[in-house]
């Protein structure tokens, strides 16, 4: 397998320079006389990485360093396995690379000085990750390192995937089985210029150096499956314009999920090729709402999902602190003097959602992490859909469409509204109160700081969890873990049309936060249709109208008559002197 694409201008880390010439010759022989000394008094570090319960070896990710902070690269100590380093860092802050190898189920090994090395292992959600201090003396070490399972969604028909996914097809076997992601959408067919149809060969970037992107390989529309319980839809694209010929013009991007033919034409427009892709059964998926002309997309392309968690929310350090398009100010987004905290990006994307979905534009949730160019692993922000107690493909599909889903990027959230998974249409012939049963699971491997229960784009209910744990088994290594489990039985009272959805946040020990966030359940009232509030139409014309007028000089008259299709249906929506406060 190829290793993983690295950013452009950073040294490899197992790159060397040449220098010619005789004092060159001699400085090539004295490296290589040391590198010999070196090799020689290295020793091999040999580890497998197992189920805790079941001792079977396992696929997972693996970090190691050495005393003075150096990423380590493992390979694979079995023939038939495999090791996949990545290197990936975007912006030049501490703590902001991500440095790993994905691993196959077997033995993985490394030639090191003796010494203390650290080992941190993870794999997926739902398994605690183990961390362990290495030293090495003159001899070599064999270890086992144990993983524990703190949750197994699966069994309870629950199985994972995302929607934004750039790592190559060769790839993807060795690294959604070290995740653990049942379900993923490499991108197939890419372009970054208006008007040119999408194609396997790299166009060029904002950034400089080899692309990342490519080339790549259309395997056509069916699925490919890596087991019973792993598959990957390999016919996807990626409309993301920065440019119309010449001229640097972003508009943002677009996903085409599990398409069946190739698109020959370009965007924008976009109504025309949205409605082909539909035909074919295929989603489109936002990727974030931050893009200048995300909200004309929504309801002009018929956009079927929204990345709750997308490409800017990382394993490592926040790094995206700005944005193409502001929040509004009655999101009450956090910002601190460097820009946007990462929990101001988090709720400016619920509070854009909420907007939508107050629209009647019932978009379900995704997530995707842009795995392969991003400095984040694959599945680090995922979707779980409910699919029953046998996985297959097509009922996965389905069940993303359906909204029977819910994002995570740490903590695990099962609720049912009225004995319903999220997705559900509840339709009452009257305009009566409609009195609902809201139960709610909360599953996670650190203590839950907080539940919501989210009404029409206001917290109706904030809930707080005992923390009560159950205990690891008694032989499992320190540092101790805990397994959270809560469970909450509400009454939620639907006054009017709207929808409800149930979102947790896990704080971190370093502040930052991890969240779950479910598919919104939808309640129709007779004679009550769904309204937004006055500011959330004002934020929603407005950002279309902005586009409209920046982009208008370029914009062929299609493309034009689609934003103002998008801003008349913002417009129509605007209360009557009435809200839905």
């Amino acid at each position: 397998m190829k290793d993983a694409p690295q950013l452009a201008g950073r040294p490899n880390a197992r790159g060397a320079r040449y220098f010619r010439g005789a004092k060159g010759d001699y400085l090539v022989a004295a490296l290589v006389w040391l590198l010999t000394i070196a090799a020689a008094a290295a020793v091999e570090y040999r580890a497998t990485v197992v189920d805790s319960q079941t001792g079977q070896p396992l696929p997972a990710r693996v970090y190691m360093r050495d005393a003075a902070g150096n990423w380590l690269f493992v390979q694979s100590a079995d023939a038939e396995g495999s090791a996949l380093p990545y290197r990936e860092q975007w912006v030049p802050l501490p703590g902001s690379e991500d440095q790993h190898t994905t691993i196959s189920a077997h033995p993985f090994r490394i030639d090191l000085p003796p010494g203390t090395y650290e080992v941190r292992i993870e794999r997926g959600k739902e398994y605690h990750p183990l961390v362990r201090q290495v030293t090495l003396g003159n001899q070599p070490r064999a270890d086992v390192l144990p993983l524990h399972r703190w949750a197994n969604l699966a069994e309870r028909g629950w199985y994972s995937g995302e929607t934004h996914v750039h790592r190559r097809l060769e790839e993807l076997p060795n690294v959604m089985l070290a995740e653990d992601l049942n379900v993923a959408f490499p991108v197939t067919f890419w372009t970054t210029f208006a008007g040119q149809a999408p194609g396997l060969e790299p166009s060029p970037l904002r950034r400089q150096g080899p692309s990342p992107f490519g080339p790549r390989t259309d395997r056509g529309p069916e699925p490919i499956v890596v087991d019973a319980t792993h598959v990957m839809f390999p016919r996807n694209t990626e409309y993301e314009i920065f440019s119309f010929g010449q001229r640097r013009h972003t508009l943002g991007a677009v996903f085409i999920l599990n398409h069946r033919s190739h698109f020959t034409g370009g965007m924008p427009p976009v109504g025309r090729i949205a409605e082909l892709a539909h035909a074919e059964g295929a989603l489109l998926d936002l990727d974030k709402h931050s893009w200048p002309w995300s909200m004309m997309l929504v309801p002009v392309a018929k956009v079927d999902l929204y990345e709750l968690s997308n490409n800017s929310v990382w394993r490592t350090r926040f790094g995206f602190r700005r944005v193409a398009v502001e929040p509004a100010r009655y999101m009450q987004v956090e910002t601190d003097e460097g820009g946007l905290t990462e929990w101001g990006w988090l709720n400016y994307g619920f509070e854009n959602y909420y907007s939508l979905l107050n629209c009647g534009l019932r978009l379900r949730p995704t997530a995707g992490t842009a795995s392969g160019v991003h400095p984040v692993p694959l599945g680090y922000g995922r979707v779980y859909v409910q699919v029953g107690p046998r996985f297959e493909a097509q009922r996965w599909i389905d069940g993303l469409r359906a909204g029977r889903s819910f994002v995570t990027t740490g903590p695990m959230l099962l609720a049912r509204l009225n004995d319903q998974h999220p997705g559900h249409v509840f339709r009452q012939s009257e305009p009566a109160t409609m009195n609902c049963r809201l139960q709610i699971e909360s599953l996670s491997s650190r203590p839950i700081d907080r539940v919501e229960v989210v009404v029409n784009g206001r917290v109706q209910q904030t809930l707080r969890p005992a923390a009560e744990y159950a205990s690891p088994p008694a032989d499992y290594e320190v540092p101790p873990v805990k397994v959270y489990r809560e469970a909450f039985r509400v009454q939620v009272p639907l006054e009017r049309s709207g929808w409800v959805v149930v979102r947790s946040f896990e704080r971190q020990a370093d502040g930052r936060i991890r969240f779950a966030h479910t598919a919104p359940w939808h309640v129709e009232l007779a004679g009550q249709p769904v309204r937004p509030r006055a500011e959330e139409v004002e934020y929603l014309t407005s950002r279309v109208r902005d586009e409209l007028e920046r982009s208008r000089e370029l914009l062929p008259a299609e493309a034009i008559e689609e934003f103002r299709a998008a801003l008349r249906f913002y417009e129509n929506l605007r209360p009557a002197g009435e809200s839905n406060e």
